[in-house]
């Protein structure tokens, strides 16, 4: 027999978000390039024969965009070959349907830059297309970028083979430099619409150190011919009033993840990513419909996630961040969500992943002769209690799931219980309902969670939770 729990609980005040909110309508380009002078790549030498190496061509059609102003950059049907490409202010990067920019499969091809990754700043191979402090930025049209990141999948699966022999799992995704496919930086007004964005070589879309950023009708693909590690879909990344919509993601990794720096290093930058609205969106194949983390230490806060569909990823909403982490990710609104297929609907973590998470020096190594980013993932948050995250006021409303795993997974810390979580109109049908540890202070309306095992959901540790 199924087992059907039902909490019905009449509140005063609403779980949902109030409306309006008052930043909403400030997210986004705030611009977009206005002007309308067409430069051509074939003018500047580019062929699109999918074989010549073009960079140098398409970044000269870019600079002399540039220099006489802004404009247009256009190509004609084609295949363009091409390793990292800079834009610049008051340009528009358009890829008509029938044009494809191939990413180079040599890592020479794309020089190294200060920048972050995975919440460490270090020098990192620059994107395949970047936009580095500049303003008023356009990449759009209905053409493709095809990363080609097959070969930077598989460096990664060799190092990591040989760095988790030696005890060094928790550095192998830096050590592994693979470039990026779209990297926004220290930038703001920048528009990202309709392209099609396959086989990152690592993350798909990262909007780091930016402000009033827009994505809207992105196509993501980056399991074609494999499944790539850490090909993450949007990653915004300590970044503010950023609009993601109409976005449609299938990667390996997270589709939409928030992210705010790790450990001392991101204790030490002390950036939030806040202000953020992603909304009318879907997902398939990928860890994590929705994360926030697992790099919290800048703290994540107003966030509002509407009208979202996920079939098949491992989990739908995920909060997730370490003991070391620190930081805070509060105020997140999740609205009209459903999901089919998926692991786990609700996951929250504080423990997330340690063979990852947690960086300990093998013996045979001195640290003082090491690289400068294995120096910082050693260094110790102190005190200790710096590194402890807090979640807390995360409301889910209006979520409905089928044929999931597990219904809820969702674990505090004994020194950090989650708090004020409230969860209203949630119905979810799994194969067990799953269990919450260390919380606080949860509000339920209208939440039904049917198990098929005739499980309950199992509650540990906590206080002003009950199903």
């Amino acid at each position: 027999m199924i087992l059907f729990f039902s909490l019905l609980i009449l509140l005063s005040n609403s779980l949902t978000a109030p409306e309006p909110l008052p930043w909403v309508k400030q997210v986004g380009a705030q611009t977009i390039p206005t002007q309308k002078t067409v430069f051509k790549t074939e003018d500047y030498g580019a062929v699109g024969d999918g074989k010549t190496l073009e960079t140098k061509a398409i970044q000269a059609t870019i600079d002399a965009c540039a220099a006489k102003g802004g404009g247009v950059v256009t190509f004609k049907s084609g295949q363009y070959v091409t390793g990292s490409l800079f834009l610049k202010m008051n340009v528009t990067l358009r890829l008509d349907k029938g044009v494809e920019l191939l990413g180079s499969q040599s890592l020479a091809d794309y020089p190294e830059i200060d920048t972050r990754v995975a919440g460490i700043e270090m020098r990192w191979p620059a994107a395949l297309i970047n936009v580095i402090d500049q303003t008023n930025v356009a990449i759009v049209g209905e053409g493709t970028v095809n990363a080609q990141g097959r070969v930077f999948w598989d460096s990664y699966w060799a190092m990591r083979k040989e760095y988790e022999k030696k005890g060094l799992r928790w550095i192998v995704d830096y050590d592994c430099k693979r470039p990026r496919t779209v990297l926004v930086s220290n930038s703001s007004n920048i528009t990202l619409k309709g392209i099609t964005l396959q086989q990152a070589g690592f993350w798909t879309v990262h909007i780091l150190y930016s402000n009033h950023v827009t994505a809207d009708g992105l196509i993501i693909r980056n399991n074609i011919g494999g499944h790539g590690p850490s090909t993450d879909g949007v990653d915004i990344d300590s970044s503010t009033y950023i609009l993601v919509q109409n976005c449609d993601i299938d990667c390996n990794d997270d589709n939409f993840c928030l992210k705010a720096g790790r450990d001392w290093d991101g204790l030490r930058v002390n950036r939030p990513t806040e202000y953020v609205v992603i909304r009318d969106c879907i997902s398939g194949a990928g860890g994590g419909l929705i994360t926030f983390g697992s790099e919290t230490s800048g703290s994540i806060r107003h966030v509002l996630a509407r009208n979202l569909k996920a079939k098949g990823t491992g989990v739908g909403i995920r909060l997730k961040s370490a003991m070391t982490r620190g930081g805070t990710v509060e105020d997140i609104y999740l609205e009209r969500i459903s999901m089919d297929g998926v692991g786990v609907p609700v996951e929250v973590t504080m423990n997330w992943n340690p063979s990852y998470s947690y960086s300990t020096l093998p013996e045979g190594y001195t640290e003082a002769t090491l690289p400068p980013h294995w120096k910082a993932m050693l260094h110790k948050v102190e005190p200790a209690s710096k590194g402890i995250p807090h979640f807390r006021r995360i409301n889910i409303s209006d979520l409905t799931v089928t044929d999931a795993k597990r219904g809820i997974m969702a674990a505090g810390l004994a020194e950090s219980l989650l708090e004020n979580f409230a969860l209203k109109n949630v119905s979810i049908s799994a194969a067990t309902a799953g269990e919450i540890n260390y919380a606080q202070s949860w509000k339920l309306e209208n939440v039904h969670i049917t198990a098929k095992d005739s499980s309950p959901v199992g509650i540990k540790n906590s206080s002003g939770v009950s199903f």
